[in-house]
C-alpha cells in the first residue's frame, strides 16, 4: 500500500492508509495510547487501543523513533488538526535511544538547549518544525531567484573552489597544499564571473561555497557560506546592477509569499539609494560615531536602516560610492573623482546582504589599480589576461542568502539559517 503523507489524510477518511514518520510524543492512558506522529508535511494524532495488535509494539516505543502506521483516519474534534488515526498495525522502522541529547519538543516551561549544543546535534535540532520552515523558505527564495534568471536568459556557470591566487584584496584566505604548490580556497567566484563576461556570456548566475578565513565571532559571519552571484555585460554604470538586483529580489520575495504562509512585505522598486558620504552625514546628525571613515559598523547599518524605514517605509537601502581604500582593485572608479568607486552594499533590515559594483574592464587600468593595492602582477596574470583581448563593460554582485533568511525570520544568528555552519571553532558535524 502506498504511503500517505499527513497533509493528505483528510482525503482518505474511513479508508485504510499507511503513514510513516517520527514519534513526537507518547501519552499513555492505560488502555489507550496517543502518539503524535510527524512527517515533513505536518502532525497527526494516532490512537492505539489495547485491543489492537499495535498496542504491544508501543511498549518498546521511544520518542523520535521512526515508525510505519497502518490504520483508518476519522474526524475527531478533540484531536490536533481535527483528525485522528486509529492504528491497526505499527512497525518500528528505527528505534531512537530514549536519552535524547537535546529536546525536539520541550515540555511546557522547559528551555531549549543553547545554540552551541544544538549545532553539535544539528540533525536532531533540524527535526523541529520551525527549523524545517527555515529551509522551506531557503527553497522558495532560490526558486524565485532562479525563476527570474531563467526567464531573463542568464547562463548558469559553476566555478572552482581552488584558486592559484586570492580573489579579494585585504581579506584573509585559506591556504591549501595543492600537490607541490600552494592554492587558495575561493573567497568569491568573482574572477570567473568576469571571465564569463570576457567569454561573451553577457549574463551569468551561479551558486556555490565561499570561504573566508576571518577570525570573526559574530552572529553574521562564518568561515564558509553559500553565495549567489550574478554578472551582466554592457552596463552604463553600477546603477544597472542595482536595478537588476531589485528585480531579482522582488521575484524571490514574491515566490516566498506565494509558497509559504509568511507575513512578509514584498519590496517595491526603486529601492532607496544613498551615497556613503550622505549615509555618514545622516548618522552624524544622530550622533552615531563612525569607527571607520570609509566603512559602516553594524550599529551604523542598523541605525541607517531605521532612518530609511522612517523616511521611505522601505526595508532595503543601497549605500553607494565607496572609497577605493575599502574596495577591491577591480572596482571601477569615477573619472572625475578617482578615489571613489562605482560600488554599493545593499542593506536589508539593517544588515549588509550584498556587495556589488561596476568592474574595471580595461587591462592597463586594472594593472595599475592592482599595483596600488600591493598585489603581485605576475601572480594575477591569469586573471588580467581575461581583459587583454577585449572585454565588455560589466558589473555584478555577490549575495548572501543566509543573511536574507536570517533577517526575514528575525533569527538571532546566520548560523541558524545555515544547514551545517562552519566558523572558527566548528568543523563538525
Amino acid at each position: 500500500m502506498q504511503r500517505t503523507v499527513i497533509k493528505d489524510i483528510k482525503d482518505s477518511l474511513g479508508k485504510e492508509i499507511v503513514l510513516c514518520g517520527f514519534v513526537q510524543t507518547i501519552r499513555d492512558q492505560g488502555s489507550i495510547k496517543f502518539i503524535q506522529l510527524r512527517d515533513i508535511t505536518g502532525l497527526v494524532q494516532v490512537v492505539v487501543f489495547k485491543s489492537s495488535d499495535a498496542f504491544v509494539i508501543t511498549k518498546d516505543l521511544s520518542i523520535e523513533s521512526v515508525v510505519k502506521v497502518v490504520g483508518k483516519p476519522k474526524e475527531e474534534k478533540q484531536a490536533p488538526g481535527g483528525i485522528e488515526v486509529a492504528a491497526d498495525k505499527i512497525e518500528i522502522l528505527s528505534n531512537a535511544d530514549p536519552d535524547l541529547p537535546i529536546p525536539v519538543v520541550f515540555e511546557k516551561g522547559g528551555e531549549d538547549a543553547d545554540i552551541t549544543k544544538r549545532l553539535d546535534w544539528r540533525w536532531i535540532d533540524l527535526r523541529k518544525p520551525k527549523n524545517l520552515q527555515i529551509f522551506k523558505l531557503w527553497t522558495a527564495l532560490e526558486k524565485g531567484f532562479r525563476s527570474y534568471v531563467n526567464e531573463n536568459d542568464y547562463v548558469f556557470v559553476y566555478s572552482p573552489s581552488f584558486m592559484s591566487a586570492p580573489s579579494e584584496s585585504g581579506a584573509d584566505v585559506f591556504e591549501a597544499k595543492y600537490f607541490e604548490r600552494k592554492a587558495y580556497l575561493a573567497q568569491s567566484p568573482q574572477f570567473y564571473k568576469q571571465m564569463a563576461m570576457a567569454s561573451g556570456f553577457e549574463k551569468v548566475f551561479m551558486t556555490g561555497p565561499v570561504f573566508r578565513a576571518e577570525k570573526s565571532f559574530t552572529t553574521r559571519h562564518m568561515t564558509e557560506f553559500t553565495g549567489w552571484d550574478f554578472e551582466i555585460s554592457y552596463i552604463e554604470s553600477h546603477n544597472d546592477v542595482m536595478d537588476e538586483e531589485e528585480r531579482m529580489l522582488i521575484a524571490a520575495f514574491t515566490k516566498v509569499k506565494e509558497d509559504l504562509d509568511l507575513d512578509l512585505d514584498i519590496p517595491t522598486a526603486p529601492f532607496p539609494r544613498i551615497t556613503m558620504a550622505k549615509a555618514k552625514e545622516m548618522l552624524a546628525k544622530k550622533n552615531i560615531k563612525s569607527e571607520k571613515e570609509h566603512d559602516l559598523s553594524p550599529e551604523e547599518e542598523r541605525v541607517l536602516w531605521e532612518l530609511i524605514k522612517k523616511e521611505h517605509n522601505h526595508d532595503f537601502v543601497f549605500v553607494t560610492d565607496w572609497h577605493k581604500s575599502v574596495r577591491p582593485f577591480y572596482h571601477i572608479r569615477y573619472e572625475d573623482n578617482p578615489d571613489i568607486t562605482k560600488s554599493f552594499d545593499l542593506l536589508y533590515k539593517g544588515l549588509e546582504i550584498t556587495t556589488g559594483a561596476q568592474r574595471e574592464h580595461r587591462y592597463e587600468i586594472l594593472k595599475v589599480q592592482a599595483e596600488e593595492k600591493g598585489l603581485d602582477i605576475k601572480e594575477l596574470s591569469g586573471y588580467l589576461n581575461f581583459f587583454k583581448y577585449g572585454c565588455p563593460p560589466h558589473g555584478g554582485a555577490g549575495i548572501g542568502p543566509g543573511r536574507i533568511v536570517m533577517q526575514m525570520l528575525e533569527l538571532d544568528s546566520v548560523k541558524e539559517a545555515t544547514f551545517l555552519p562552519r566558523d572558527v571553532k566548528r568543523l563538525t558535524p
